[in-house]
């Protein structure tokens, strides 16, 4: 029995005969262990059902149900212990480590808000988001330590650092840190007495942004939870599933499309580093059934000279999104993994994150689309005054509604407003329909390149270029130009030991394009800026070539 259970009260008895919002909100605080639904329950939960099952396997590390759901309790108390309350912010700067997934199921179980930071950003940029956010708790990696250690002081809002120890030898010195695994080790493993509701914000994110100021996106366990569960049906995982988790779980499209999902289903998630050889090797090993990446890094898998070296006949389900998937290697993926069913998930972090799916029974006959509207999501496309767009073929915004949505950017009352107007999420990128109404994303709107008087859709142009053989990959951005005001411009990779020219490039687009979408700059590079997530950083190609 919870430990603040006392007998009714004569006036707490006559909340029962009334049905309204105060008796309601009283009598969903005094029953809430038994009928909440959170995120912090979901590890229990799985744990009823899977006690003695793999749950989480790191390194050489293997937790059942049953331990995951001790060392979550554990972590969850010593935030307790800390002065640690509802909705205080707790950042960790982690790669796909236990001690991250721990933290946030730490904080889950306690209404901790869990903020995981992007360990691409570097000193100041950091320190804004722990100020921003207020956050009193922040964990660092070792490995990651040089990333802070001169803005230290710049943080005042942290009240205690923590070491997250990866590496054989000893962090840095510094006395004000704590070491994260002796620390919450010596906490009990029973659950801790919260009172926690399904509209509570759990969870925060900054995004990696089109502005000089990231956002903070506000997440309530009713958007991840109802997320969880879109993923689950419509992307068809159960407790048989093995899921390599490669790409960051500081993002959300790792952590709350895969690896969540799956932890709540009963699945194993093995977790590694985003590093080629070690995917193929663990999906080999782990005989994994399912696996998500972006684009890029399929590429890679796909290009990878010892891809035929591993078994991957386990692989039942493979999964793409973060950014558009060029046709030709979406046919590829269909011609090296026969027999598997392909998802595409299209979303924002705003909407925690997906939104639409490309089911499997369509990948063949809806090749480029990014289907329709999730389990628990609806979708439409708006012009310029958020007038809805019927159709077929005629560019608009993406706009979702749903459980998804977020709360609110954090401190942005303005923003906030702009993205939600009309009662719609404004994405920010532009689609079409088709005949049954399913969408392809066209560009991002920022992306799209107006030239001479024209609009070109960046993803038109990369499309056309990826049907020469000899592309690995491409990037078409707008540059400053005298004439056209912006230039299409096409940054090439080339697969090795592949020779092309500019004029060849020229030509090949003049067979497949109108003559206004034509490159009017090609630039060769032997690599393109990505996030750890995959997602061609498009704003630093142009500021770089500007």
């Amino acid at each position: 029995m919870s430990t603040s259970w006392k007998p009714l009260t004569e006036g707490e008895k006559k909340r029962y005969q009334v049905i309204n919002d105060e008796n309601l909100a009283f009598l969903m605080n005094r029953y809430n262990k038994v009928n909440r639904w959170v995120i912090g329950d979901m590890i229990r939960r799985s744990a009823y059902h899977y006690p003695d099952k793999p749950a989480l396997i790191f390194k050489d590390r293997t937790l059942t149900y049953a331990q995951l759901e001790e060392e979550c309790n554990r972590v969850a108390n010593g935030l307790i212990d800390l002065g640690v309350k509802k909705y205080d912010r707790v950042a960790i700067l982690a790669h796909n480590t236990l001690d991250h997934v721990l933290t946030w199921f730490g904080c889950a179980k306690i209404g901790a808000i869990y903020l995981a930071i992007n360990y691409l950003l570097r000193g100041k940029d950091i320190s804004y988001c722990i100020n921003h956010s207020e956050s009193k708790i922040f964990i660092v990696e070792d490995a990651l330590f040089d990333l802070v250690k001169d803005v230290l002081d710049d943080m005042p809002t942290v009240k205690t650092w923590m070491w997250s120890r990866q590496g054989a030898e000893k962090p840095p010195v510094n006395e004000s840190f704590m070491d994260f695994e002796p620390w919450y080790r010596k906490y009990p493993a029973t659950e801790p007495d919260t009172i926690l509701h399904i509209e509570d914000p759990c969870q925060m994110t900054y995004t990696s942004g089109t502005e000089s100021l990231p956002k903070g996106v506000i997440i309530s366990n009713q958007a991840l939870m109802a997320q969880y569960m879109g993923a689950i049906v419509d992307g068809q995982y159960d407790e048989d599933d093995i899921n390599v988790n490669a790409l960051p779980i500081y993002h959300c499209a790792q952590r709350d499309v895969f690896m969540n999902p799956v932890f709540w289903v009963g699945g194993t998630n093995v977790l590694i580093a985003p590093d080629m050889v070690q995917i193929l090797q663990n999906i080999a090993r782990f005989k994994a059934t399912m696996f998500f990446a972006p684009p890029t890094v399929w590429i890679g898998l796909l290009r990878h000279p010892d891809l035929a070296k591993y078994d991957l006949t386990s692989l039942k389900k493979c999964y793409y999104g973060a950014s558009i998937m060029p046709v030709e290697i979406l046919k590829e993926i269909m011609e090296k993994f026969p027999g598997t069913r392909i998802y595409n998930y299209y979303g924002q972090t705003e909407l925690a994150p997906y939104h639409t799916i490309l089911k499997a029974k369509d990948a063949l006959t809806k090749l480029g689309s990014a289907g329709m509207g999730g389990l628990n999501m609806e979708t439409r496309l708006e012009d310029e005054q958020y007038v809805p767009i019927g159709q077929t073929g005629v560019p608009g915004e993406i706009c979702g509604k749903g459980p998804h949505a977020l709360i609110m950017y954090f401190k942005e009352p303005e923003k906030t407003e702009e993205a939600m107007k009309g009662g719609w999420f404004h994405s920010g990128d532009v689609g079409v329909l088709d005949e049954d109404r399913y969408i392809t994303v066209v560009d991002r709107k920022k992306d799209m390149i107006k030239t001479g008087g024209e609009n070109v859709p960046t993803r038109e142009v990369e499309e056309a270029i990826y049907l020469d053989k000899r592309v690995q990959e491409v990037a078409v951005i707008g540059l400053p130009d005298p004439k056209w005001v912006e230039a299409v411009t096409a940054v090439i990779v080339l697969k090795a030991g592949q020779k092309m020219t500019e004029e060849d490039v020229v030509a090949h687009c003049r067979k497949e394009l109108a003559a206004f979408k034509c490159p009017k700059r090609i630039i060769f590079m032997d690599a393109l800026p990505k996030t750890p997530t995959g997602k061609i950083l498009k704003r630093e190609l142009r500021q770089s070539l500007k």
